[in-house]
């Protein structure tokens, strides 16, 4: 039985990144011996085993045969004989497709550490065009490595264009294509993430109500640099991008959410900055009471401050893209002022003998009115 660390561990060890997650391939073993050696098997699809004491995942060397569409269509084989080579070869990118053995050694049969040195993002093999999940996952990588000059290789992105063709993205379903989505929004250039897909023309298979809001250098794309500059939350980021354009359509979001089933947080926060950064931009140009109080109401800032607050990060990157004002100090000052409402409450009101419906109608006008005075100061 011999163990190797394999994977993005030895890609980023080699990179001098971080590492994040170690994943193991068992070569020569079988499960039987693996439970005799204290390790306790996960996997349901191929044999997948914990460490006794590490925790992390052991996975016995495997080979598999395409048997049917998408990403799931496929029949593992593992067997003592299954050798590295042939557990590497079913990787999606060269720089993935790497070995190391506990002496440090580096196996690395299909030129990963030359595409390293050259930073390009290179199938393995043919066997690439069989998952269409690795569409969505190269351009992820993109976006993770393009601050160090990495590249998609030609003929991986031409691979990639037509597996589009043929229709394989039709096999993804809409949770893979979602997670795969928040990954890459979460990485240092999430814009590259689309870029890559328009490429080989996957965003118009894979998620077409959004291609009109990621056109090159739109609003949307540049907010979402600022966005990832100013490590935006991954929610935040996702809201920019729906930076609001007056021919597009909100219908266009909605079917969006509804095709990829985002979560309400996602959903809820993108329709906001659709329908209201644009006012808020053009109030902070002179804040004024009234106004401010319309827009917490059409926010429910009162009920929901925290999406509020994230609705504001929102709109500022949006400002920054689009060289208008809306400062930090705008931000803070809008915050206070949103606590000053709060802390102006109905129990107040009752307290000065109002009654009924006159309650409401006399705490907006408190609070408009600090708000005023507060501003006035």
């Amino acid at each position: 039985m011999d163990i190797f660390l394999v994977g993005g561990a030895v890609r980023d060890r080699l990179l001098g990144l971080p590492l994040k997650d170690h994943d193991w391939v068992v070569v020569g073993s079988s499960p039987e011996q693996m439970t005799e050696q204290g390790f306790q098997p996960v996997g349901q699809d191929f044999p997948v085993f914990l460490h006794p004491d590490t925790k992390e995942e052991y996975a016995l060397a495997r080979t598999e045969r395409k048997s049917g569409h998408g990403y799931t269509g496929f029949v593992f084989h593992t067997a003592p004989d299954v050798t590295l080579e042939e557990d590497l070869i079913r990787r999606d990118l060269t720089i993935n497709a790497m070995a190391q053995d506990d002496l440090g050694n580096i196996y690395d049969p299909y030129g990963g550490q030359k595409d390293l040195e050259q930073k390009l993002l290179r199938h393995v093999s043919p066997a690439f065009q069989e998952d269409p999940l690795r569409i969505l996952r190269v351009a992820r990588f993109a976006a993770r490595f393009h601050h160090l000059g990495f590249r998609v290789a030609p003929e991986t992105l031409e691979l990639m264009s037509s597996m589009i063709d043929r229709g394989e993205a039709s096999y993804l379903v809409p949770e893979r294509i979602w997670q795969e989505t928040t990954r890459a929004l979460s990485e240092p250039d999430p814009e590259i993430f689309f870029e890559v897909l328009s490429e080989c023309h996957a965003i118009n298979a894979v998620m077409p109500e959004w291609a009109p809001f990621l056109r090159e250098n739109s609003t949307g794309i540049k907010a979402l640099r600022t966005a990832a500059i100013q490590q935006a939350s991954c929610d935040v980021r996702f809201a920019v991008t729906f930076a609001s354009e007056k021919e597009l359509s909100r219908d266009l979001l909605t079917a969006l959410s509804k095709r990829l089933k985002t979560p309400s947080q996602f959903s809820e926060l993108s329709s906001l900055t659709f329908q209201h950064s644009a006012y808020l931009i053009e109030l902070a140009e002179a804040l004024e009471a009234e106004q401010l109080m319309i827009l917490f109401e059409n926010t429910d800032a009162f009920r929901r401050s925290e999406r509020f607050d994230a609705f504001l990060k929102a709109s500022r990157c949006i400002a920054v893209a689009q060289k208008k004002t809306l400062s930090e100090s705008h931000q803070s000052q809008i915050k206070s002022l949103l606590s000053l409402c709060l802390s102006t409450n109905a129990k107040e009101i009752v307290a000065r003998g109002f009654k009924g419906k006159a309650i409401g109608e006399e705490l907006r006008k408190t609070r408009v009115l600090r708000m005023q005075e507060q501003l006035d100061h």
